[in-house]
């Protein structure tokens, strides 16, 4: 039966980068550097491979890649109104350093959302004017991001009862039970 249950939020996971306007699409990412409090923001989900491989894409000069340098261990939120689904997943993040990856992923990427990863300054600098933001021409900032999940727990709003279930991958593969909601 629990399995069941995974099933879905793997299905709805993947639905997030697959249709669009799919609630999963965007989701909020935690992370947490030398600081004692977690950081949080909106990310896009861009890729979900075998084993549910999470993918974000980001310019490498941003906050999270600080703290992920220093604390690979990140979360994510993910909500979806319509079906009063909540999925938490804990992981391992993971730079993507592999060269041609990036470069094919950067052939992909749509020349208006190119702008995103070639500010002349850092993401989160100061400026006068929004209207004023430069770009470079000859390079880009471009980086992506894995997330390894471990944990993903579920959360279902229903009447008469909730359900929640934890899952966490041992040895590679998906081990679930419920939990009082």
């Amino acid at each position: 039966m629990i399995d069941s249950f995974f099933e879905e939020l793997n299905s709805e996971i993947k639905k997030g980068v697959s249709e669009r306007g799919h609630p999963f699409r965007f989701i909020t990412m935690a992370t947490v550097g030398n600081e004692t409090i977690a950081r949080l923001r909106t990310v896009v989900l861009r890729e979900v491979s075998e084993g549910l491989l999470l993918t974000i894409y980001t310019d490498s000069r941003t906050q999270k890649i600080k703290h992920i340098t220093v604390n690979n261990q990140v979360s994510f939120l993910l909500y979806h109104p319509e079906k009063l689904l909540q999925l938490k997943v804990e992981g391992t993040a993971e730079i993507v350093t592999d060269k041609k990856r990036l470069i094919e992923t950067w052939k992909n990427i749509q020349p208006n959302s190119r702008k995103d990863y070639i500010t002349n300054i850092s993401p989160g600098s100061s400026l006068k004017n929004p209207d004023h933001v430069e770009y470079v021409e000859d390079e880009n900032y471009f980086t992506m991001i894995d997330i390894i999940p471990t944990k993903i727990e579920y959360l279902k709003l229903k009447r008469p009862k909730h359900i929640r279930a934890l899952f966490e991958k041992v040895n590679k593969e998906w081990k679930g039970e419920f939990l009082v909601p």
